[in-house]
């Protein structure tokens, strides 16, 4: 089978640098030399490929990747493109009608071209979710799948094989609730449009996420409350808890790497606290209030304040926090305030997320992460001394926002949109697929100042 690509701008040497290169990587550079020997410059192949960042990998070559396609794959195209309604997606995104026209008249460039066309925009929005990202509200997920799954190896493996349905199948989320709500959705009867929607809507939010999640990991569902550790795929245990409230302190949706377990921790003020509040000038002006309450106070030559919260019951962070560094400053950690968790609304904090039963998550990721054997985690968190116990094993962290999802006893349910992030996603729903769309995640960072203090 042979590949064309439409618009070829540098002769082969490009063609296979787009096809084997991530985007803006160094190795992308170190290769310009050789690829701009094509007939085009390599800036004119690639333009801003080095100066812009591209969030979520896969460069497209500069045009269109065109199959030859027979009669029978293409028939086989449109079998999958007239079933893709189990999947959560529209049939009429993808020309179905125009090509079973084309097919009638037997094979033809015409029909490469249109087959090709839609069997691309079906790898897009399997692999990577039909959603503009402009309409992920607070989502920062890198989704390493495009570059895992790549559109010119799927489209040629498909042509190659003859398997057009297979090849586009393995997309599909391995994570066992996303084929709990194409369930959902197959049991819904058409009438049902609202539900429907929502459950679209939703199949689309796991296709944001890696296809394969890995063999051990966190995951926490904002909207339901709750934490589960997961191995492989089977939830070991689940705790409750408490996110950000609506507005700039809303937990943001991320994917992050569990780099260490803090035992005992320590808490650095933010200065809209130590300045603001003037907690600063209390410390240092009642020591025996600040000792009371573990905090210790400051002053540099400059006059700068800065206030650290000693470990201890009564430590703001609670006797625990996970490391995960990311820009949104963004983490898991316990807290004294435990009598929230029986709240049934528990958007409280000022965007990191508190669990309960705190310290046996900390434990049980020492161990699982392979920092410390039982004893030694039991002894390190007993300790009431500050201790980082690195992991060694890869520990991914993924906090999600699903409105319809397997609740911990594996029962379908809805939940709150509590940030109101689902109203963009269904609104795409019902507009014309965007066959160009960004995969740059453009929406506002947040850093989160936390306060973790307890509300009442």
């Amino acid at each position: 089978m042979r590949i064309r690509n439409v618009h070829l701008l540098a002769g082969l040497a490009v063609f296979a640098l787009a096809a084997g290169t991530s985007t803006g990587t160094a190795h992308a550079q170190d290769e310009s030399s050789e690829a701009g020997q094509g007939t085009a410059s390599f800036d004119e192949a690639f333009p801003n490929m080095v100066s812009e960042e591209v969030v979520q990998g896969d460069l497209a070559p500069p045009g269109p990747l065109v199959g030859e396609w027979s009669l029978a794959d293409a028939n086989a195209l449109v079998e999958v493109i007239d079933g893709i309604g189990a999947e959560g997606l529209d049939p009429a995104d993808y020309n179905l009608a125009q090509l079973r026209e084309m097919i009638a008249k037997g094979a033809s460039e015409d029909l490469d071209t249109l087959a090709s066309r839609n069997f691309v925009w079906l790898v897009e929005d399997l692999r990577d979710g039909r959603t503009p990202m402009d309409a992920r509200e607070q989502w920062f997920v890198v989704d390493p799948d495009r570059d895992l799954y790549r559109t010119d190896a799927l489209l040629a493996e498909a042509l190659e094989s003859g398997d057009v349905a297979g090849t586009l199948e393995k997309l599909n989320p391995t994570h066992p609730d996303y084929a709990r709500l194409r369930d959902e959705l197959a049991r819904t009867p058409e009438n049902k449009a609202k539900k429907r929607k929502l459950i679209r809507a939703n199949m689309d939010r796991w296709r944001w996420l890696a296809r394969d999640l890995g063999s051990q990991y966190l995951i926490t569902n904002v909207p339901e409350y709750q934490l589960r550790l997961t191995v492989n795929d089977k939830i070991i245990s689940t705790y409750r808890t408490i996110v950000g409230k609506p507005g700039r302190t809303a937990t943001p949706q991320l994917a992050e790497t569990v780099q260490g377990v803090v035992f005992n921790p320590t808490w650095t003020v933010p200065q809209s606290i130590v300045v603001g509040e003037g907690l600063g000038a209390r410390v240092l002006g009642n020591p025996s209030w600040a000792q009371a309450n573990g905090y210790k106070g400051t002053k540099g030559a400059d006059g700068f304040v800065t206030v650290v919260q000693q470990p201890g019951p009564g430590n703001s962070l609670g006797r625990m926090k996970l490391e995960m560094p990311n820009p949104h400053a963004i983490f898991f950690h316990d807290t004294p305030s435990r009598q929230l968790f029986d709240k049934d609304v528990r958007a409280l904090s000022h965007g990191c997320i508190r669990t309960e039963r705190a310290m046996e998550l900390a434990i049980t990721m020492a161990i699982l992460g392979q920092g410390a054997s039982k004893d030694e985690a039991v002894e390190i968190a007993t300790s009431g001394e500050y201790t980082m116990v690195p992991i060694q094993k890869e520990m991914p962290a993924y906090i999600t926002y699903f409105t319809m999802a397997s609740d911990i006893d594996g029962k379908m349910r809805t939940f709150e949109d509590i940030y109101g992030r689902d109203a963009p996603v269904l609104a795409s729903l019902d507009k014309p697929r965007v066959d160009d769309r960004s995969n740059a995640i453009d929406d506002e960072v947040i850093v989160i100042e936390n306060d973790p203090r307890g509300e009442a």
